[in-house]
């Protein structure tokens, strides 16, 4: 593979849609944001992180199938949907599986759709300095469409979609200006996203009991002087019975003596402590006056290490 990994653009968090000719308005997808890198005789699959998720989605590495090029390097989301919306825990149950065997099950028993939404490289040159209006125009040409892999539609009357996102329950929406370039890790105003809540990645330092029952996990995030801090509790949320009991075992393998979190949870009470090393991704309204997370909702177990899972994440 002659094509090295790049970082992503990453839209900031915004208050508003921005409005004008100059913005289009995309849905903002709960999966897993990925890159495709064709170079004309290998292919891979590189997540926002860096880490190569080839071997988790094989029905994605024939590029020539569903794009048009000599080489290129696609952006997008993989996403797998439950009850006909996107699911951060079905995609993540494709993403963590590392067994040959249970992937090639998995291919069909949890079908992942690519949702791409840019293009930065095509048949040997970089195209990020292209405007975003071209780059769309490109994908237009270059992406065959299916089932599994679809090209991310873009909308004019952004507030209309945001809408549509709210009554449907799902993440939210990201605007991008028509004229804005690419840039390589970079992360500014040309790309905004409204969100219906906050999501991040927290640190499981606790858990309780009820009835003999775990009932709820108790989370954490690290600030920047190495500090692990509490910042609320929440239930199983959007993990079925099966992947509750999966991590109920795992976190039983994890019981502590010391509280891991530098100041005292508010759900001590019959709590037992964990080793930090067990990451979930949870949504939630507001931080509250206190630090702690308002209406959290568990999406799902993370493959993401405890020390990234940072304070800097909600900023």
């Amino acid at each position: 593979m002659k094509i090295k990994p790049v970082t992503p653009f990453e839209p900031i968090r915004s208050e508003m849609i921005p409005t004008g000719p100059d913005w289009i308005t995309q849905v903002k997808w709960d999966g897993v944001r990925m890159l495709t890198y064709y170079d004309g005789s290998g292919t891979r699959l590189i997540n926002r992180k860096g880490n190569d998720r080839s071997k988790q989605y094989p029905e994605f590495m024939d590029v020539p199938s569903y794009c048009h090029a000599n080489s290129v390097i696609l952006d997008g989301e993989m996403i797998a949907l439950s009850e006909d919306k996107p699911s951060f825990h079905e995609i993540m149950r494709r993403d963590s599986l590392r067994r040959e065997q249970e992937i090639r099950f998995a291919v069909k028993q949890i079908p992942a759709i690519h949702m791409i939404f840019d293009v930065l490289y095509y048949n040997g040159d970089w195209v990020i300095g292209n405007t975003l209006a071209e780059r769309q125009q490109l994908l237009q040409n270059i992406i065959i469409p299916s089932a599994q892999l679809q090209f991310v539609p873009s909308y004019a009357e952004g507030e209309r979609l945001y809408s549509v996102m709210k009554e449907r329950g799902w993440e939210g929406v990201v605007s991008k200006r028509l004229d804005s370039t690419y840039a390589l890790g970079g992360k500014d105003g040309r790309w905004q996203k409204l969100k219906l809540g906050y999501d991040l990645y927290a640190v499981i330092g606790g858990v309780t009991y009820r009835d003999g029952v775990m009932n709820a996990l108790l989370l954490g995030l690290y600030e920047e002087n190495g500090r692990f801090v509490y910042i609320g509790h929440t239930g199983s949320g959007k993990l079925n019975q099966e992947a509750w009991r999966s991590l109920v075992q795992q976190i039983s393998a994890l019981a502590a003596k010391e509280r891991p979190f530098h100041n005292i949870p508010q759900r001590i009470k019959g709590a037992v402590w964990v080793q930090p090393l067990l990451t979930v991704k949870v949504q939630f309204m507001e931080w509250t006056p206190g630090g702690t997370m308002r209406h959290p909702v568990l999406q799902g177990t993370a493959d993401v290490p405890p020390e990234s899972c940072t304070m800097m994440q909600s900023m």
